[in-house]
């Protein structure tokens, strides 16, 4: 049997360059969508789907966050308002950002010998159930590591970790059984348009698989590669989010975040519309 899901890693300590000048005075993971930071939607996922223990990987530049979710604030706002009474929030420095896979082995000591959660604040996904608790039910069903996918058009394949999979097997809607990981093919080279993002479910099996991972041209340990090392050892399962995804890491990403969650409000909902319905703004005349 498996056993629970109870840590989330949130690897935030990435520069933020797509959205300079703007991250120069606070990191991309605070910028606010409505009235939230980017990385509490993620954090108020994680709750959603009964993790108990937020790990943050932070970097320098990055102490508003531990400011934002400090004893008495933000996080115990959110547990109240949930109905849940436990959860803490731990940091653990990535003293260079060396990649993803690099970021998830910072946490090692945190983790520990059990499953956990890694969660790309940038990916916002609206769902129901929460994305998170959608793959906790596949991975407890499966009994494996859950990367979660979704279909991009062929153009983008090349910006994305992509996924091979084994086609006709009766796993449940949207699970697949993964037969191989490549970090961003070229699109003439892209085995599917299974595109991972960012949500997996992870086994502590990948700590040694990460650690003989070597570092890719640009010296970073890109976590796809570490489970394609983990592949030769164990079956990887591959999960179709049922949701709306958002990639707020890049700026039409977070203007789209932006337009969707004030649809989704009550109370802004209508005039924006009304609003947007006013608009006459020619191509080319605002500052860049």
């Amino acid at each position: 049997m498996n056993r629970p899901i109870r840590k989330a890693v949130f690897p935030a300590a990435g520069l933020g360059t797509r959205f300079l000048p703007a991250t120069k005075a606070q990191p991309k993971e605070m910028l606010v969508l409505i009235d939230k930071p980017i990385i509490q939607y993620g954090v108020e996922e994680a709750v959603d789907s009964g993790i108990e223990s937020i790990i943050i990987v932070t970097g320098r530049g990055k102490s508003t966050m531990e400011d934002h979710f400090d004893v008495a604030g933000e996080l115990e706002a959110v547990l109240e308002l949930r109905g849940k009474k436990e959860a803490q929030v731990s940091y653990v420095r990535q003293g260079e950002p060396l990649g993803l896979g690099h970021a998830v082995l910072v946490a090692k000591p945190l983790v520990g010998d059990e499953p956990f959660a890694v969660i790309l604040g940038d990916d916002i996904i609206d769902g129901t159930p929460p994305a998170l608790q959608q793959m906790i039910d596949v991975f407890n069903r499966v009994g494996g590591p859950v990367l979660a996918v979704e279909r991009v058009p062929m153009e983008d394949v090349s910006s994305y970790g992509v996924v091979a999979v084994e086609e006709g097997t009766d796993l449940g809607k949207g699970v697949f059984r993964i037969t191989d990981l490549v970090e961003k093919p070229p699109r003439a080279e892209a085995p599917s348009n299974l595109a991972i993002i960012g949500r997996y479910l992870l086994t502590p099996d990948i700590f040694a698989s990460l650690e003989a991972t070597s570092r890719d041209r640009s010296g970073e340990i890109q976590l796809t590669n570490g489970l394609r090392h983990l592949l030769r050892s164990r079956p990887l399962y591959a999960y179709e989010i049922d949701g709306v995804r958002h990639d707020a890491g890049n700026k039409m990403g977070f203007v789209k975040a932006q337009a969707y969650f004030a649809l989704r409000r009550p109370e802004l909902a209508e005039p924006f519309r009304r609003y947007l319905e006013t608009l006459d703004v020619k191509v080319g005349t605002g500052s860049r």
